[in-house]
């Protein structure tokens, strides 16, 4: 479900830099920049972008920064402990909000999970 969001979100994103190369291309390096390592790790960056995502009610975002988030080594708990802190700063909607980030935590997970199953237990079959 949330690889579908991400998948949906760069659909788009494709279909936008045809249209709108400069604006999209503009936007894309911004984010670079921002996400890039400072004085903020990112791991940090990520995890504040998904409680922004969180209280903005954006299911794409929160897929893509739950994933985001795991890519720079974020754990379970700390993702976890980041969605509370967007469920205080929204309330209710916040809290609903923090099933999307469990299934995205979950979905990104198992992806992960399997790779490194594959990788370590099953070296050849991933050569051929």
């Amino acid at each position: 479900m949330e690889k579908e969001k991400l998948n949906e979100f760069y659909q788009a994103l494709e279909k936008l830099k045809r249209s709108s190369p400069q604006q999209v291309e503009a936007f894309m390096g911004l984010v670079d920049k921002v996400e890039r390592k400072g004085a903020l790790d990112t791991k940090t960056k990520e995890l504040i972008a998904l409680v922004a995502g969180m209280v903005k009610h954006c299911e794409w975002c929160i897929a893509y920064h739950t994933k985001g988030a795991i890519e720079a080594g974020a754990t379970e708990q700390e993702i976890i402990e980041a969605a509370w802190v967007g469920a205080l700063m929204d309330g209710g909607p916040g809290l609903a909000h923090m099933v999307l980030v469990l299934k995205a935590l979950e979905e990104f997970q198992a992806k992960r999970r399997n790779l490194f199953y594959c990788f370590v237990f099953n070296p050849l079959e991933n050569l051929i």
